[in-house]
């Protein structure tokens, strides 16, 4: 099985190659990604637990699925794909916005991302892919703001620096149905 390869594109998002995953972490390579945000009717959160053998951040709480694009991959194909692959399930997804962060791992691999966040509907139940996720809950946005503020060793780093953008965005726009 090949790696899979990430997008790598500058700040204004124009691709300027390709590179496989793990090298692009490792070198810290600015890439595309996007992060998915499900909600239900009552406006809480679809959290996952990543499984216990992922080979960074095991266990910790993070956003309903995120992941990388692939190479002609619009970014909901790619949200709507790996929403399927990590929790069963599809939905309409909408893009809110996209934004740049930095974040370094204790293993020595480095997220460097070029993020699109997606928002979308669900009020079912998953049916997870446990090779990706551990576990699954729904929690209001102001509880997951307070348990992280709280408990931050508890969650990704990556979804840490993620919410707090989604929470800003929530404070300035309504969100889309």
């Amino acid at each position: 099985m090949t790696e899979e390869k990430v997008i790598l594109v500058n700040e204004k998002d124009e691709q300027i190659g390709l590179m496989p995953k793990m090298e692009a972490h490792e070198k810290a390579l600015l890439h595309r990604a996007f992060s998915v945000f499900i909600l239900n009717s009552k406006n809480e959160i679809m959290l996952q637990q990543r499984a216990a053998d992922k080979y960074h951040s095991p266990l910790l709480w993070t956003n309903t699925t995120c992941s990388h694009q692939r190479e002609g991959e619009t970014n909901i194909q790619a949200g709507n794909r790996r929403l399927m692959e990590e929790m069963g399930f599809q939905t309409e997804l909408k893009e809110l916005f996209s934004f740049i962060y930095k974040a370094p791992f204790d293993n020595g691999l480095t997220e460097h991302e070029l993020d699109h966040v997606m928002i979308g509907y669900y009020n079912g139940e998953p049916n997870i892919n446990t090779e990706e996720a551990e576990s699954w809950k729904w929690m209001s946005i102001d509880a997951v703001r307070d348990d992280m503020k709280n408990h931050p060793e508890h969650y990704t780093v990556w979804f840490r620096i993620i919410f707090d953008e989604f929470y800003h965005y929530l404070e300035d726009h309504k969100l889309p149905n």
